[in-house]
């Protein structure tokens, strides 16, 4: 399997979408995060645990962390959304059990964020797979998620 099928594809257009997808998948996010917040907090009665802070998690990032910021979208998206979602795609026929599962195991390895936290973000995931189901585009998903990377790193260098 090659990058082009993956949907790996340069061009501005495609560049353009990613900020698109960034602000959709943001949206979703801001979404879920009022949801599991309101749900935790209705079955619990106390204002949910948020888990770690990116500051108590990353500290104060170095110019090492640099190459990180650049190349975790294309490793994470590449991987977790369009190999793993091609190829359940392909055994089963379900681009739902595909999606399911990406989201799942990418929610999983941001269990560091607490309960809250990885649950919202798996929100986004969820965007990001169905764009993904529907496009057959990997590139504004890596956009959209060096976007979120980017970010991330410059609030914490503030």
């Amino acid at each position: 399997m090659t990058y082009r099928d993956l949907g790996l594809r340069w061009s501005l257009r495609d560049l353009l979408a990613g900020i698109t997808v960034a602000v959709a998948a943001y949206f979703s996010y801001f979404i879920g995060y009022g949801l599991i917040y309101s749900a935790h907090h209705a079955i619990v009665h106390t204002a949910a645990q948020t888990g770690s802070t990116a500051r108590q998690i990353f500290g104060h990032p170095s110019f090492l962390s640099i190459p990180l910021v650049i190349l975790n979208p294309f490793f994470e998206e590449l991987i977790v959304r369009a190999y793993l979602m091609k190829e359940i795609r392909e055994l089963t026929g379900s681009w739902l059990l595909a999606g399911a599962a990406s989201v799942a195991v990418q929610t999983t390895y941001h269990l560091y964020y607490g309960w809250v936290g990885a649950l919202s973000l798996s929100f986004q995931f969820a965007f990001f797979s169905v764009y993904y189901a529907k496009s057959q585009k990997a590139t504004p998903i890596v956009v959209a998620h060096g976007i979120f990377d980017a970010w991330g790193m410059l609030r914490l260098l503030r």
